[in-house]
């Protein structure tokens, strides 16, 4: 039968990955440049960090509604060249007012990735398939976050961080002209597409624009619990995407080179995680079910990432913290392709609003993270102090997983509701 077009899809859904975290991660690369060249403190910096997650959470719901609603052809083009333009007059930014605002709308496009990206694998995969579609696809954004230093560093070199950031910027503009021309929303209209993976996608799926039922999915309890698991995971990853590199040049003392060698590390076994935690995620739900197959590879990923965090924090030197914390960042991305499927498993049609709920208040939780690490930097001077409150924060996260139940729709529109469940009320 040749390639299945829904891999080519992944294909694209990866490179546009590897741009959004090449995106996001380049700011925390600079970092230390940045704050030396506009005269940014720790706290100004850490709120130049969380803004962006602010903004990224507010967008977070709105864009993966319009997602399910209007096809992720039009919202992912449109979002991709949004965020392609504020990345690049990121470089033109000479004050701390000014930065902020510009990261703030870089964030506002960006919130919609994710979601949109979980739409179209929702679209397109089977449910035995999404949580290795959704691994592949969050490997392919440590990608990005593995070769942004190594691009970063040269680059500052050579033009300045301000023109590394514009040439970031239209990196995107090139794959939303490859993404509008070939793909489409309804996998049944792509030309070429053979009978064999029509019935192997179950084409006929979620391809009606869904009119979006807030009330009854605000009123279903698993939903918050989604959000709060999220919320809580988000402070361990927000430390990678956002202090990890100025923790090791000023926390742990690494120049600016070998930061931009080492710091790619972790990010490496992430991609090693997401690949990994999306194959075993798959099997486990295989072997032992949906429910407790998902569960099983989120919770135990997340407690293993928590005490790798504790390590870290109650050790020293340089190896000591790259090994660390590269293992940590690889395991707790085991749990990231089950996460992301879980959205998928039930939120059915409205796998956009629910991937956008989890997002937002994961986003929240980013948010929180990067500005009260700079505070307590501040307060203690001391770079390890915020780590004991991440991985507190990581081990909570562990607990909330293990009470969801992915095999339990948010909504049900047949048949008879859970037994003592809200989801249909």
């Amino acid at each position: 039968m040749g390639v299945r077009k829904r891999y080519v899809l992944l294909s694209l859904l990866m490179f546009l990955s590897v741009i959004t975290y090449l995106d996001r991660i380049s700011i925390s690369v600079a970092g230390p440049r940045m704050q030396k060249d506009l005269g940014l403190s720790p706290e100004r910096w850490g709120w130049v960090l969380g803004i962006f997650a602010l903004s990224y959470g507010l967008g977070a719901v709105p864009l993966g509604a319009l997602g399910d609603r209007l096809g992720q052809r039009k919202m992912l083009a449109n979002i991709v060249v949004w965020w392609s333009v504020f990345m690049g007059l990121t470089g033109l930014a000479v004050s701390f007012p000014i930065l902020l605002v510009t990261r703030f709308l870089f964030g506002a496009g960006e919130a919609g990735a994710y979601p949109n990206i979980s739409g179209s694998i929702a679209r397109w995969f089977p449910a035995d398939e999404r949580a290795r579609a959704q691994g592949s696809v969050w490997a392919a954004s440590r990608v990005g976050g593995a070769v942004s230093p190594w691009l970063v560093v040269p680059l500052m070199a050579a033009i300045g961080w301000r023109g590394m950031f514009m040439i970031f910027g239209a990196v995107g503009l090139v794959w939303v002209i490859v993404w509008y021309g070939w793909y489409r929303d309804n996998p049944t209209l792509k030309a070429g597409l053979a009978e064999q993976e029509v019935v192997e996608i179950k084409a006929s799926q979620n391809q009606k624009p869904a009119s979006i039922p807030w009330r009854r999915l605000i009123r279903s309890r698993q939903l918050w619990m989604i959000m709060a698991m999220y919320w809580c995971y988000v402070w361990g990853s927000m430390f990678y995407l956002s202090w990890l590199h100025t923790y090791l040049v000023r926390g742990r003392g690494f120049t600016e080179a070998e930061m931009g060698g080492f710091s790619a590390l972790p990010f490496l076994m992430g991609m090693v995680g997401n690949v990994a935690g999306g194959i075993m995620g798959d099997r486990l739900v295989r072997k032992m079910g949906l429910s407790l197959g998902r569960r099983i590879m989120g919770s135990s990923s997340l407690v293993a990432t928590a005490l790798f965090f504790l390590a870290t924090a109650l050790t020293h030197g340089k190896t000591s913290a790259i090994v660390l914390l590269s293992l940590g960042f690889g395991v707790m991305d085991c749990m990231l392709p089950s996460a992301w499927a879980i959205c998928l498993d039930v939120g059915g049609e409205y796998s956009g609003a629910v991937s956008g709920a989890m997002n937002l208040a994961g986003s929240a939780g980013g948010f929180t993270c990067a500005v009260l690490f700079g505070y307590l930097v501040q307060a203690f001077k001391n770079y390890d102090v915020p780590l004991f409150v991440i991985a507190i924060m990581v081990m909570i996260s562990a607990f909330l997983f293990w009470h969801l139940d992915p095999a339990r729709p948010l909504l049900q529109s047949n048949g008879p509701c859970p037994e003592g469940g809200l989801e249909c009320a």
